[in-house]
């Protein structure tokens, strides 16, 4: 199976805003930014799923009128910390949620396990259903969390990878079936 992860375009945001689950409108350059992307893709996709966050599914409609949202492709939940900015929220929760990001959550929110959790539970499944390729839009956590777990990067580390806005990457999974064909 051919999937591609595409991160949604570039939202129209104030400098530092926390975003995770907050709809937020798309820039200007949406139109440049998706013309790039379905440069990218192949114009055939079996199926395309998207989250359900705005920035997602107008993207997403732009590739297929007919798509599918899922919840488990979503950012992050940043909880309490959801529309505030990186410089007003509490700079001791901030710090202690800094040193270990993976197990632990903001306020009201989702640790990095968690998040993990429900997109490689979504991938399984996805990996069970036998299109040939498929189209993902979704968030840039999402997105690094399929990389990392495909490259036997950890969580801590995944933040190396470097995940643009309007960026798609393409993953070649053999399908269960074609391994047990030849098995």
């Amino acid at each position: 199976m051919e999937i591609y992860l595409i991160r949604h375009t570039t939202p129209l945001i104030k400098k530092g805003l926390i975003y995770g689950r907050l709809d937020v409108p798309l820039a200007d350059s949406f139109t440049k930014e998706k013309d790039h992307i379905m440069e990218q893709i192949p114009s055939d996709l079996v199926i395309v799923y998207s989250s359900p966050s705005f920035r997602c599914k107008v993207l997403a409609a732009e590739i297929s009128p007919v798509y599918q949202e899922s919840e488990a492709l979503y950012e992050l939940n940043f909880g309490d910390w959801e529309g505030d900015t990186w410089d007003t929220v509490d700079r001791d929760e901030c710090e202690l949620w800094m040193k270990d990001f993976v197990n632990g959550a903001p306020p009201n929110g989702e640790t990095m396990l968690e998040m993990q959790k429900r997109v490689l539970l979504f991938l399984e499944e996805l990996l069970k259903q036998p299109y040939k390729n498929v189209g993902i839009v979704t968030h840039g956590g999402v997105i690094r969390i399929i990389l990392a777990h495909y490259n036997q990067i950890t969580l801590k580390d995944s933040f190396a990878l470097k995940i643009g806005m309007a960026e798609v990457f393409k993953l070649s999974i053999p399908s269960p079936q074609a391994d047990h064909q030849h098995g």
